[in-house]
């Protein structure tokens, strides 16, 4: 594709139905007042929680089951509630932060996340847990997009670059550190609140993070705001759903007929969507995801690696708290500070990208790939050797470098994604690169996290943690190829 091409579609991208849309002054741009640190820390903030919050139940289903009796077919709902509910609003909730004001959604989302997180700590029963899941999620939705594209709009240049590394840090960390906190809250029982201080605690924070995005956040919205696009919406949350759905509930509910239909409509589900997606972007109207965004190479082939990359970080994550709490039979802390040596040297790596990627450029992400995959095989070793005698020594070698390459990575990727997309639609550009890992960071619980609970019982739980870390390096093996097509120039 030409300079020219590209430059066309980002103007179209930036403006789309100019002719049809009355303009509406923008509150906030990035030549106006530029984002605080204060803001900055803010925004952040709204964008660990929700990442948290997916996580931080790994380490607390087995006393969440003890207590409520759940079974393993709705704890797994408890998970895929959450998730769900949040990959299929994101694009939506960019769109509306464009449309209404990011500040405006960002504020509402934190509200909203604040009282479903108290809804899910005073859930009576399971069911009542899975629906209270179901609306954080959707609340995390409505905050989570207005982070980036709040950033996107209200910096430039290098201090963009910054606050996306810092973005692309803060995402890798509240993976991990979201395990670790639960551990740490689920053993300290206070009050005798148990699991459900893992929720709870989000009750302060929301209200700090309001009290900050109030007085910090600058409000920044679209010129010119396109209405939602109510038939993209729609089969865009049926292509997740029946995605997602089954794959996550299939095994622990024994695979019913249902989830093989809803397997069987996703493909024809997600080419309906495609179709009308294309059909609104070439009649000049805005689509919820507008194919032509696919047309900026950086766009397109960060992508592409989100997905491989964030379904090996989500799987890894659920199948280690699980291998470490019922194969090693670890207490609930020590399966959380299992996992602190890859927060340390994510954070370091993440700190260190900056700097790497001026000299470097791309490759960087590269390296990344490289030092993370030898990470993950001295840990699949020490599994192998050691099993069921492995301690948090054997762990720390493969758990640390896995975690240096994460943090040479993701940052970059996000910074490489977003890096072509207008202001004008930064809400949108958001939404898509923040569903697209949010939907595999739940296929990746959803596909290793079934194939290693389905061989547990057959092979034993050591043999399938083996197994299930070689499928990851298969998928780190595809991001190093995918990696070296990546634009060398890194904006």
């Amino acid at each position: 594709m030409t300079e020219t091409q590209i430059s066309t579609i980002r103007t179209r991208t930036a403006t789309p139905g100019a002719a049809k849309t009355p303009g509406r002054t923008q509150t906030h741009t990035s030549s106006g007042p530029a984002l605080s640190p204060l803001g900055l820390f803010t925004v952040l903030l709204g964008a660990a929680l929700p990442l948290i919050d997916f996580f931080i139940v790994n380490v607390a289903l087995p006393t969440m089951d003890h207590d409520l009796h759940a079974g393993p077919a709705v704890l797994e709902l408890v998970v895929a509630g959450y998730g769900v509910a949040y990959a299929v609003l994101l694009v939506l909730g960019g769109r509306l932060g464009d449309t209404f004001g990011r500040r405006r959604l960002f504020l509402a989302g934190m509200a909203a996340f604040g009282l479903t997180s108290l809804a899910c700590g005073l859930a009576p029963d399971a069911w009542s847990l899975v629906g209270a899941r179901v609306a954080q999620g959707a609340s995390a939705a409505l905050m989570l997009p207005q982070v980036l594209a709040t950033i996107h709009s209200s910096t430039s240049g290098s201090r963009r670059a910054r606050a996306l590394s810092m973005y692309g840090a803060t995402a890798g960390l509240s993976m991990v550190a979201g395990q670790i906190l639960g551990g740490v809250l689920v053993a300290a029982d206070i009050a005798g609140t148990g699991w459900r201080a893992v929720f709870l605690v989000n009750v302060p924070v929301a209200l700090l993070g309001l009290v900050l995005a109030v007085r910090t956040v600058p409000e920044t919205r679209s010129e010119r705001p396109a209405p939602v696009d109510v038939p993209g919406t729609v089969l865009l949350a049926l292509s997740l759903i029946t995605l997602m759905v089954p794959l996550t509930e299939g095994r622990a509910a024994g695979w019913p007929l249902w989830t093989w239909l809803g397997l069987g409509a996703f493909p024809f589900v997600a080419a309906a969507f495609y179709v009308v997606e294309r059909r609104r972007d070439r009649a000049g109207h805005t689509p919820l995801l507008p194919p032509s965004l696919f047309a900026l190479p950086g766009l397109r082939r960060g992508l592409a690696m989100v997905v491989p990359f964030s379904i090996g970080f989500g799987g890894f994550m659920f199948v280690i708290a699980v291998a470490l709490q019922q194969g090693l039979r670890y207490g609930p802390v020590e399966a959380g500070l299992a996992l602190a040596p890859m927060a340390t040297t994510f954070f370091v790596a993440s700190l260190m990208g900056p700097r790497l990627v001026g000299r470097y450029g791309s490759r960087v992400v590269t390296a990344g790939g490289l030092i993370q995959a030898v990470g993950i095989a001295l840990l699949t070793v020490a599994v192998w050797r050691d099993w069921p005698e492995l301690s948090l020594a054997g762990l720390l070698p493969g758990v640390a470098l896995a975690g240096f390459g994460q943090g040479l990575q993701l940052p970059v990727l996000i910074r490489i994604v977003l890096a072509d997309v207008p202001s004008e639609r930064a809400g949108v550009g958001s939404g898509v690169m923040v569903t697209t890992q949010q939907s595999a960071l739940a296929l990746g619980v959803a596909t290793l996290g079934t194939l290693f609970l389905s061989l547990g019982p057959s092979a034993g739980m050591g043999d399938a943690l083996v197994i299930t870390l070689a499928a990851q390096l298969g998928a780190i093996a595809l991001t190093l190829l995918m990696s070296l097509r990546l634009p060398r120039k890194v904006s």
